[in-house]
């Protein structure tokens, strides 16, 4: 582990370059990606996020050489039953998917049976963790204890939830994220987000108007629910705006390996390099 990255930040940020708000290009966002891999910040980096779609259309071909070993996290935006097709396409360039990830119901519906079909995908997978993308709405505890007992069975399978969106209803306020990160923290259920972690702090978008966690204020509010604190205080953590309050979790627990959190998928890199450079949590390309 590089001493300019902390360990409790490690992998913390999967590369989603291709996905809004940015959406690169793939031939840019895979270059940009080798960058990314032999930079000095590589440690808190994670795989390239691609849809499922773009490897079923060959859209890879040509891009990577089969020796470099290119490793993925797969997005599944084709239904889950080609999820399958999508992997095997995957072979021919050499390309290993580390993750999938796919949501198994829309809002208001039953995640059961999207559940039931996923699992049976991770049971067939060989090292690769499957996150199933569970909405913050009807069924959701009951989703997290099927999740849950598959893991304790012997599956590689965990949560994903949504933090943001085009809708104000989309980002969940922090009484919501606090009760899911705890019910997480009951269960010994690891979880990824997605969406909305555009800064380090919780901020209100001047544009939308809406207010966007910090993901800073995440890695508190989860080290803190993982130290035994309940839904209020664990709220607490993700409404609050105060920086020096944000970081002081994070800095005193910079070396150890991050509890329960997996990481999130953000468009951009340089964005939450940045703030944890300016936050004093990374040392910016200066050995310590």
């Amino acid at each position: 582990m590089s001493t300019q990255v902390p360990r409790l930040l490690s992998g913390l940020v999967d590369d989603a370059a291709v996905f809004p708000p940015g959406n690169a290009a793939l031939p840019d966002a895979v270059i940009a990606h080798r960058t990314h891999r032999t930079a000095w910040y590589a440690d808190m980096v994670g795989p390239l996020l691609l849809p499922a779609s773009e490897i079923q259309r060959g859209s890879l071909n040509g891009l990577v050489d089969p020796a470099e070993g290119l490793v993925i996290g797969l997005i599944g935006d084709t239904g889950l039953d080609q999820l399958p097709q999508a992997l095997d396409a995957l072979a021919p360039d050499g390309v290993t998917a580390r993750q999938v990830e796919a949501p198994v119901a829309k809002r208001g519906e039953d995640p059961q049976p999207g559940l039931s079909e996923l699992m049976t995908l991770a049971g067939r997978l060989d090292g690769a963790a499957v996150y199933a993308e569970i909405p913050l709405t009807f069924g959701l505890m009951g989703a997290l204890d099927t999740l849950a007992e598959a893991r304790a069975a012997g599956l590689l399978v965990a949560a994903k939830f949504r933090t943001g969106g085009l809708a104000a209803e989309l980002f969940p306020t922090p009484v919501e994220l606090a009760a899911v990160i705890c019910a997480c923290r009951d269960r010994k259920l690891p979880f990824k987000l997605t969406a909305g972690l555009h800064h380090a702090i919780r901020h209100r978008d001047p544009e939308t108007g809406f207010n966007h966690h910090g993901f800073v204020n995440v890695l508190g509010a989860t080290l803190a629910a993982v130290g035994g604190a309940e839904v209020d205080g664990v709220a607490e953590l993700l409404a609050a705006t105060d920086p020096v309050r944000v970081v002081e979790p994070a800095r005193a627990h910079r070396d150890a390996e991050r509890p329960l959190w997996v990481g999130y998928g953000s468009c951009s890199i340089s964005e939450p390099l940045t703030d944890l450079i300016r936050l004093g949590l990374v040392n910016g390309g200066f050995e310590a």
